[in-house]
């Protein structure tokens, strides 16, 4: 991604790139064996300002734009595809504050949102509301002039370490889109039990839990934008959160098709390194094509301006076509270093592992392509 940022940003990219490369490409290996949480390096990313990015020059965020920012989250997913979904759930949230908070907020819990100690959480999906975001049954009701809330959430990612957690939740009956809510939630309080989802295929390095709220209290002013807003605000988040997925999955093929080339370079068979076998070159080609035009419509939605429907539309086919993409250069990556790239020993098995969940979080594959027909075809042959 670093081609398309100016010269100024690319000196923020490069360290980016050093900093990943010195500091987090074993981590996560390691994290990856043992399960443990790429946390451990959150003082460090917060001092790097990586937890900054995308936070206001105003409250001493670096005020990253799209194209910048997502650059960096490809050099970061290059070396550890954990961090960088780390990374990018905190700025998408701490973007959520600076945009739809209140005057507490702005002025008490953004100029924190750069420290360690303030990981910020999205929680909107549920046991049974995913991809349907709208079913969500987690209650939020007024009660002493506060936000009573009690419900349960899956699949959060920054669960363990979290401070801040924007929570969706229903205010009035299941199903009612009207009631739905946007709420800021401190996760250190009484009621708020957090546990840890282990066992996953990939990015294991990455913290996930489920989320279970008992009772668990906001003020008032905790509210996101407008009350009945919070499924709107839960899709234009997603919106910005689908352009981290692609610039992480754009990292992870990039990582894999260095290895790839690498091997093929090393690796003799009948007498010849198999980089001279056109077999080989066909799927390190294909790779590097597709590739670069991932890169290409990442910079396109980068470019564009607001949460209007070319963005959006222009963000879900950069998801869809990174995240596509990257799989099949994992799975090329793997088949070039044959049964070596099956253990753990190699770097390409657990990127294959790693790539795999990005065709699903932000918004499945399925998902992206109901997007972009929506742009094409009139609302009225599209279910929903």
């Amino acid at each position: 991604m670093i081609e398309y940022v100016n010269s100024e940003e690319r000196a923020l990219v490069e360290v980016a790139r050093e900093f990943a490369r010195d500091r987090l490409r074993e981590l996560d290996r390691q994290c990856d064996r043992d399960e443990s949480s790429i946390c451990v390096v959150l003082p460090q990313m917060a001092e790097m300002g990586f937890l900054s990015l995308r936070l206001p020059e105003s409250v001493g965020g670096l005020g990253c734009n799209r194209l910048a920012y997502a650059a960096i989250l490809h050099e970061i997913a290059y070396a550890s595809p954990s961090a960088c979904v780390t990374i990018s759930v905190h700025n998408l949230v701490g973007e959520m504050l600076s945009r739809l908070g209140g005057e507490r907020i702005q002025a008490e819990i953004l100029p924190q949102m750069g420290q360690a100690e303030s990981l910020g959480a999205l929680a909107v999906s549920e046991a049974d509301a995913g991809s349907d975001a709208a079913s969500s049954a987690t209650r939020a009701v007024k009660r002493g002039g506060q936000w009573l809330i009690n419900g349960a959430k899956m699949w959060i990612t920054n669960g363990v370490h979290g401070r801040w957690f924007v929570t969706l939740v229903q205010t009035r009956q299941i199903g009612d889109k009207h009631g739905l809510c946007m709420i800021l939630v401190d996760g250190r309080q009484q009621g708020l039990e957090r546990l840890k989802i282990e066992g996953k295929m990939g990015i294991r390095g990455s913290e996930t839990v489920s989320l279970h709220l008992t009772d668990v209290r906001a003020p008032l002013d905790h509210l996101l934008g407008e009350e009945g807003s919070g499924l709107k605000q839960a899709l234009m988040a997603l919106n910005g959160g689908r352009i981290g997925v692609a610039a992480q999955a754009t990292g992870i093929a990039e990582a894999c098709l260095d290895e790839m080339v690498g091997y093929a370079r090393q690796r003799v068979q009948f007498g010849q390194p198999i980089a001279r076998f056109q077999a080989i070159q066909t799927m390190v080609a294909d790779s590097a094509s597709e590739l670069a035009a991932a890169k290409a419509l990442i910079a396109r939605a980068c470019t564009l301006a607001g949460d209007d429907d070319g963005f959006i539309a222009a963000a879900a086919k950069a998801k869809l076509y990174a995240t596509e993409m990257a799989c099949r250069v994992a799975d090329r990556a793997v088949q070039v270093h044959g049964g070596t790239g099956y253990v753990n020993d190699t770097i390409v098995e657990k990127l294959y592992r790693d790539v795999r969940v990005t065709r699903i979080y932000e918004g499945t594959s399925e998902i992206q392509r109901v997007v972009i027909t929506r742009e094409l075809l009139p609302d009225s042959l599209i279910p929903g």
